[in-house]
């Protein structure tokens, strides 16, 4: 058995000003920035959710700007296999996480769980397909 939930959303822009897009992100979502520590926060700035129930982050890139949200488990090869039983493919590993696609066509990442209520608000899964 095996735990995940939508932990949140990473705004990705293909951008040379990623706090600019923070700015904009920030006001228009009315959350806070919060400065991210040493090359992390080169490439990402985190918003604060007043409700400290989402996960959001912008995240400056080189492909086309879009949305992917990510998934948080506390095991990430049973998720990816719990996933690709529902017909999402595995695109690539990236340090800790995993980029997959749904059959849909939409990115989305697998991460490690981070979020305080993760065990009282996941949802459990058991077997390949849940």
């Amino acid at each position: 058995m095996h735990k995940s939930k939508l932990a949140g959303f990473i705004i990705d822009c293909q951008t040379s000003d990623l706090h600019g897009a923070a700015r904009f992100w920030s006001d228009a979502l009315g959350m806070p920035v919060e400065e991210l520590p040493g090359a992390e926060g080169d490439r990402y700035v985190r918003l604060k959710d007043p409700a400290d129930q989402l996960h959001i982050e912008v995240q400056s890139v080189k492909h086309p700007s879009r949305v992917h949200l990510d998934i948080e488990t506390d095991n990430i090869e049973a998720e990816v296999e719990r996933l690709q039983a529902l017909g999402a493919t595995v695109v690539e590993y990236v340090h800790t996480w995993c980029v997959m696609q749904a059959p849909t066509g939409q990115r989305f990442c697998v991460v490690d769980k981070a979020s305080a209520r993760f065990e009282q608000e996941a949802n459990s899964w058991q077997g390949r397909a849940g």
